[in-house]
């Protein structure tokens, strides 16, 4: 069967089988999950919204937004994955300059600002609430639609935003027969015919979490959702459910070990699936070595629709530790290589270069990754990192030019530099050094975090922005990294506390 028919076969199954909760508390069946899908498809089709019309989807992980992205794809719907954690007015911005047909939001995402987005661009508003009832309605006004010039993606395709590991962040289109790959991934990484709980901790708004969820709907795998992580819910999760497995960021892990999580309430946990960002082997260590648990990592990217490289658990018992570090192997079908960062030829073992993938459900090219890696002699890919110097922070990819586009947009900012500085929790978190122009209004650090909460997403903030007279160059004048990075040292924090 294809991979829509699959699909459809997994809401067509046993409607009355409860297959998902929402932190505990809200419990959807099946047939609920498939007709809340099938509402908002019919909403569409009256309100006459062209077929090659993309939704704008603002993605929570919530059970009626992931009745929403699989009724979409069962219905051959295109959508655009809108990221949730912006700013009201960033939202509405994004709406207007896209120009979507349709644009599917929960109620506390219906701020004023997307309302009057919506209503400009002569779109259909449709409000998901677990709330009100009915739980799915229009919040437009009803009418036909009108919009023109509107957002297009063909053949029921999905837009979603790339994490950057290809290079700058950008919306890429997958045709949905693509997903096939994510039952695949899935499928891969299962260590026997069980299939557990899920208790969802990548977001659908990312690649990850999309791949999870229309492959938890066809293999018909049990999913808890939480908006985001946190110990409390995520733990009354695991000892309802007892996995054998979580995945996640490092950062899920971290917060588990910070928390120190009684080993006994994660007795049935044997393995952590992590990805999007390096793990740090003190955390490695200490998840095996307190709580029994082994780390299966892998690697992926939105461009590739999913996981390229992975150890699995027969690679562990054979290999572990002796290829400890190492993202894993590719999986069956897919070509990694690694290139010579100025030439593009091919490298052979142990040498260092860009990371390419060739994945055949999306063609015969190669796929040039921003990652830095090697090949050894086994076939084991290690990391060895980034080309463009992006900051990972809990999973997510900052590219530090972004946010110097946005300081320097400040009426008194003349000039700004961004870089990563290690963090137990995180991974890494961007911080700024900003030099004013000369005779500027004085600005404060607040206010400039102020400022660029309504230019960037969240986890883009600096979490520390210091003010100088003067950026540290190096003889070319160019912004010394180094030297900005040594401004963040405990020395010189102390030393300009003290001024």
């Amino acid at each position: 069967m294809s991979f829509l028919e699959d699909l459809r076969q997994g809401l067509s199954a046993n409607p009355d089988e409860v297959i998902m909760d929402y932190a505990g508390e809200l419990f959807v069946t099946r047939g609920e999950f498939a007709r809340y899908g099938e509402q908002i498809v019919s909403i569409l089709e009256e309100a006459g919204v062209p077929r090659d019309a993309s939704a704008g989807l603002v993605t929570r992980n919530r059970p009626l937004h992931g009745a929403a992205i699989v009724g979409l794809l069962a219905a051959e719907r295109s959508y655009t994955s809108i990221y949730a954690f912006q700013s009201p007015d960033m939202l509405a911005r994004d709406v207007r300059e896209t120009r979507f047909a349709c644009v599917i939001a929960d109620q506390e995402d219906w701020t004023e600002a997307l309302r009057t987005a919506v209503r400009d661009i002569g779109a259909v508003g449709i409000c998901l609430s677990l709330e009100d009832a009915p739980r799915v309605r229009r919040i437009d006004g009803g009418g036909q639609f009108t919009g023109q010039d509107f957002h297009r993606v063909e053949g029921g395709g999905i837009e979603i935003l790339s994490s950057g590991t290809t290079g700058k962040p950008k919306r890429i289109v997958f045709p949905s027969h693509m997903l096939v790959r994510a039952v695949e991934t899935v499928k891969a990484g299962q260590m026997d015919d069980t299939r557990p709980a899920d208790i969802c901790t990548w977001p659908f708004a990312g690649i990850g979490g999309l791949c999870n969820l229309v492959a938890n709907i066809v293999i018909h795998r049990y999913m808890t959702l939480l908006d985001r992580f946190n110990v409390p819910q995520w733990l009354e999760a695991v000892k309802r459910h007892k996995p054998s497995f979580f995945s996640g960021p490092p950062t899920v892990t971290q917060m588990l070990v910070d928390a120190d999580v009684d080993p006994a309430d994660l007795a049935s946990v044997r393995y952590f699936y992590g990805g999007s960002a390096p793990m740090p082997e003190k955390l490695e260590n200490t998840l095996l070595e307190k709580y029994g648990i082994k780390t299966i990592w892998g690697y992926g990217a939105t461009e590739f629709c999913g996981t390229v490289i992975s150890w699995n658990v027969a690679l562990y018992d054979r290999y572990y530790p002796a290829k400890r570090g190492a993202m894993g192997k590719p999986l069956p079908g897919i070509e990694v290589r690694v290139v010579d960062e100025r030439s593009g030829e091919p490298l052979g073992i142990n040498r260092v270069g860009y990371l390419e993938a060739k994945v055949p459900s999306i063609g015969e090219h190669w796929i040039r990754t921003t990652d830095l890696a090697l090949i050894d002699e086994d076939g084991f890919v290690f990391h060895r990192g980034r080309g463009d110097g992006a900051i990972l922070r809990g999973g997510f990819k900052i590219l530090p030019e972004t946010i110097v586009a946005a300081l320097v947009e400040h009426q008194s900012v003349l000039d700004a530099a961004v870089v990563g500085l290690p963090d137990e929790r995180l991974g890494q978190v961007p911080v700024a050094v900003v030099e004013l122009k000369s005779g500027a209004e004085p600005v404060t650090e607040d206010a400039l975090k102020g400022f660029l909460r309504s230019r960037l997403a969240s986890t883009a903030v600096p979490v520390s922005i210091r003010i100088v007279e003067d950026l540290p160059r190096t003889p070319s004048l160019k912004v010394d990294l180094k030297a900005v990075s040594a401004l963040f040292t405990p020395s010189a924090t102390a030393a300009a506390t003290d001024r």
